[in-house]
């Protein structure tokens, strides 16, 4: 499998398609390549005459996990900037869903020869969709530390599903210390924090000033509470160069993507790959 090094650990990557311009494609949460939805995406853009790179970022899949930058979000930022100078790939297409979305705007703001153009989907923002990460992926990893040491996190599921897939991540983890992963969860923390001019997490309003790449936005659904509507109609004031589509999905895809989860027989990503040819007609034109 390949793995590049970057920042200190290894990354999982794969480029599919043999000739095209390069799509980035990232999912969100701490979800890996193989989530449902992802790869099925990632054949339709092949299918339109495009390469698509998918990669774990740290924290997912088969990567290492890494804990450094003011936020997850410029962690991942930095890796995939790292990523793509290593394979000396020149600017490509960026193009994220959810968390996804996050990292990959992040990742133009701080880089911004990174990519030719962008493309944005279930973006997180409002007072719910923040406290309801921090809560997922932040408090727990807090909690699990503080009663138990750094020791403490080999019980939660996600670390043993790091583990499992990359048994390195283990020393990894406790390698970092109980003191020092306090330190990073709080600073990780504050991103996740409602504040005003900050329409997304960790990403103050004024840093999209510079973002001048074109840039896709897809509309939030109506009742969507982790990516609400307005949350896209607020990004495409702030990013100058910005087009807002509806939705391909349903209004309420992800709610009933939710439900399914939750029952075992689905995703709510399972719908992503019905962005494909928005994408594709967007990059060609």
């Amino acid at each position: 499998m390949p793995f590049q090094e970057i920042n200190g650990g290894d990354v999982y990557y794969e480029i599919l398609g043999d000739a095209g311009p390069l799509i980035v494609v990232t999912p969100g949460g701490r979800y890996s390549t193989d989530i449902p939805g992802v790869r099925p995406l990632a054949a339709a853009l092949v299918a339109g005459g495009h390469r698509v790179l998918l990669w774990d970022r740290p924290n997912c899949g088969r990567s290492e996990v890494q804990f450094t930058g003011q936020s997850e979000s410029h962690m991942r930022a930095d890796t995939l900037h790292g990523l793509l100078t290593a394979l000396d790939t020149g600017p490509v297409i960026l193009a994220g869903g959810s968390g996804g979305a996050r990292d990959t705007v992040l990742t133009q703001i701080r880089y911004p020869e990174t990519a030719t153009e962008l493309v944005l989907w279930n973006i997180v923002g409002g007072n719910y969709g923040l406290l309801a990460l921090a809560s997922h992926y932040i408090i727990p990893n807090l909690t699990a530390v503080r009663m138990k040491g750094i020791e403490g996190l080999l019980e939660l599921p996600e670390w043993q599903e790091r583990i499992e897939q990359n048994p390195r991540n283990k020393d990894r983890l406790l390698a970092v210390g109980r003191d020092e992963f306090i330190r990073v969860m709080l600073r990780w923390l504050d991103a996740y924090v409602p504040k005003p001019g900050q329409t997304i997490p960790g990403i103050t309003d004024d840093m999209f000033a510079g973002l001048v790449a074109p840039t896709l936005l897809v509309r939030g659904g109506k009742d969507d509470i982790d990516h609400p509507k307005r949350i896209s109609l607020e990004m495409s004031c702030l990013i100058e160069n910005s087009t807002l589509i509806e939705p391909p999905w349903p209004e309420d895809a992800w709610e009933r993507g939710f439900e399914a989860g939750a029952r075992g027989d689905g995703h709510p990503f399972d719908v992503w790959p019905m962005v494909a040819p928005a994408i594709l007609d967007f990059v060609r034109r």
